[in-house]
């Protein structure tokens, strides 16, 4: 007798009537209509069935501190970086604990079961570490949490953070990060990456840099990225993440850029939603869009993936989570209405996301992880319009969480007593 049995979904690659077999945490069959036995069988009412949402860009140790000592009046990135440094003395590890737990609760609800979280590793406490080192065994059990040490004051501009950062690779941390643009010069922003990618190397780590998160189209510290990439034989496990730059860029200088990217098997992680905020402050008109180079990357078959990025906190004021609303922002900034784009974006927060992470045992194949969302749509493009209620939520074949479908109940003479927003 199966675990469990899914009927009657639709997949995500179109595929209609499959029915999903789950036996001992793992994805055993798909097929059209499978009739077996099982102890819970769930209709899905030709519901779209997904892999779970990942998220590999984020920063878990400032989320949910909106406001804490005070708001980001400007938007800008820096005044966030000054907000953050004014806030750290004063947190404390069970306030780390405290409110990322209290995260990874709306990301279950949400079917975002995976999160790349970058930590501050410039406080030689290393207090953020620790925390987010405890969070990730609590969450073992529902989500995959990976952790980049993230030097956020910069590698060479802040004294001992080299050392802070190796001591948090010592205690567990995943990846090594970095932040070139924020060094004190050009130079020394290449310098850092070349470090910090020997730095990975030596240990066996994988990179996850902040790169060029910023309007100035000479920030090209993802060139060097590249480099070192292909150097020191990371192929595959190298990310650049923002790389804003590259929409300041000119075509000229891109067409030589983005072969290279491709070629050093470097990953980019874009994040729509704050990208856009953040980026194009200091413009009057016209304005920049400030996201990285997405249609131009994802057709040079670069692996392109968009991250949250921030849940308020001193860089963002807004978000819930939600990973299909990032998708949503970035169909739009990266002007990717086709059908073809819709689904891009959709991967972008689903399989290219899980392949950045290199998570493994991901997909809705047998032996994958029988881990997946219900989400109230028939398709990937009505769950990205909708930003598609998350009808119920299963982590290796245990539910983590469930909601009930979205209606809105009408009082019109001659019309429907209820509304769902879908089309079909």
């Amino acid at each position: 007798m199966l675990d469990l049995l899914i009927t009657n979904a639709t997949l995500p690659d179109g595929r209609a009537g499959m029915s999903v077999a789950v036996q001992d945490g793992r994805i055993t069959e798909v097929t059209p209509g499978l009739a077996a036995s099982a102890q819970e069988t769930v209709d899905a009412k030709g519901y779209l069935l997904s892999s779970p949402f990942c998220d590999p860009h984020f920063h878990m140790d400032t989320t949910l501190t909106y406001g804490h000592p005070r708001a980001n009046e400007s938007g800008t990135l820096l005044e966030g970086i000054q907000i953050w440094a004014e806030l750290k003395p004063a947190l404390t590890v069970e306030n780390y604990i405290e409110r990322a737990l209290k995260y990874c609760d709306m990301a279950v609800a949400r079917g975002l079961l995976a999160i790349r979280s970058h930590v501050d590793t410039s406080d030689p406490r290393l207090l953020a570490v620790k925390a987010l080192l405890e969070v990730k065994k609590r969450v073992a059990p529902y989500i995959d949490l990976q952790l980049v040490a993230f030097p956020q004051d910069g590698i060479l501009r802040l004294p001992g953070a080299i050392d802070s950062l190796k001591r948090a690779l010592d205690l567990g941390v995943d990846v090594v990060g970095g932040i070139p643009h924020f060094e004190r010069t050009m130079s020394e922003g290449a310098a850092s990456v070349k470090l910090l990618c020997e730095i990975a190397a030596e240990r066996g780590k994988w990179v996850d840099m902040h790169c060029d998160e910023s309007d100035d189209p000479m920030s090209r510290h993802i060139e060097t990225l590249a480099f070192e990439a292909q150097r020191l034989g990371l192929q595959g496990r190298v990310t650049g993440s923002h790389c804003t730059s590259m929409h300041s860029m000119d075509n000229y200088y891109v067409s030589k850029l983005i072969p290279l990217i491709a070629e050093s098997g470097v990953s980019i992680i874009a994040n729509p939603l704050v990208n856009i905020n953040l980026q194009g402050r200091h413009d009057t008109y016209p304005k920049r869009r400030g996201m990285t180079r997405v249609p131009e990357l994802m057709e040079a078959g670069v692996t392109v993936a968009f991250g949250h990025d921030d849940v308020q906190d001193p860089w963002y004021p807004m978000g819930s989570g939600d990973m299909l609303e990032v998708a949503h922002m970035g169909l739009h900034v990266a002007q990717m209405t086709s059908q073809a784009g819709i689904r891009a974006c959709f991967d972008a927060v689903t399989t290219n996301a899980a392949k950045v992470m290199g998570l493994q045992g991901y997909g809705l194949e047998p032996g994958c992880d029988a881990s997946f969302v219900l989400l109230q749509a028939r398709d990937v493009a009505e769950a990205v319009r909708l930003r598609a209620t998350r009808l119920q939520v299963w982590r290796k074949g245990n539910r983590l969480a469930a909601t009930p479908e979205a209606a809105a109940a009408l009082s019109i003479d001659g019309r429907p007593s209820a509304v769902t927003f879908r089309l079909g």
